[in-house]
This record gives structure tokens, sequence and C-alpha cells, in this order.
């Protein structure tokens, strides 16, 4: 079955720091976040990339109005670690939902608005900065 994006969705679990237990499966996760802008290019990107690794659950928002998936206090709940594109989303993540975000670590990636959806050289900056903070 397609995911929101049009992708064939996958169950996503891994291994990490932070521990959930999946009551359907009875397995330990993370939920991991990812946020951008608009969540059509970079953060589904990072949503699937790290969707297949083990130990961990991915999601994707984005912080304008119009965003095809936007952050939610749920889904602020819902995430561990949650990564930002740019500062200017920590910074609008922290100014919008500040109540929400209270003991979350929130990871700044300093990746630019410059890549299309699964470009090669976004992966590889995804690839390079994501797993460190996943152990």
């Amino acid at each position: 079955m397609p995911d929101r994006h049009g992708h064939a969705a996958t169950f996503r679990i891994a291994i990490a720091r932070s521990w959930r237990v999946d009551e359907t499966w009875g397995t330990t996760m993370r939920h991991i976040l990812f946020i951008c802008s608009q969540n059509r290019l970079r953060s589904p990107t990072a949503e699937q990339v790290f969707a297949d690794r083990d130990g961990i659950e991915t999601s994707s928002a984005g912080l304008n109005h119009d965003a095809e998936n936007p952050v939610t206090p749920e889904l602020l709940a819902w995430a561990d670690v949650i990564f930002v594109m740019e500062r200017a989303h920590r910074t609008k993540l922290s100014s919008r939902f500040r109540r929400h975000l209270d003991g979350k670590r929130v990871i700044c990636l300093g990746i630019p608005d410059d890549y299309d959806y699964m470009d090669a050289a976004l992966i590889a900056l995804l690839e390079a900065k994501v797993p460190q903070h996943l152990r």
C-alpha cells in the first residue's frame, strides 16, 4: 500500500537510545521526525532514506501552513528525536510549538533548500549527518 508520497509503505523499526514498545509488534522502536518547510523535498527524502533502518520509525512534516503534512502537537508528542533542516526551522518550531518541545532533542542538520526529492547529493548529506544522532 503506498504512503502519502506515493511510495511503497514499509514497516519501520530500529534500535536507539529512547525506547518505546510497539504493542502491535512487541518490538522496541525510536520515533524520528524530520521537518522542513513544505514537507515536499528534504524531509520526505529523509523519512524515506531512514525508513528501513532497524529500531526506528520515521515520519516527516513541514512548518508552513500549506505543507503537505503540517507539524502538529500530536506529531511532536509522537517524536523522540526531531531533525530540522535549517536554523530557521528550529527557530520557527520553537516559536510556534515551544510547550510541545519540552525534553525533546531538536537537531539542526544545516541542509539548505537546494535539492529535489531523493536527490543523490541530498541523500549523501543525510547519510553523513543523521546516523551519529541515532546511536
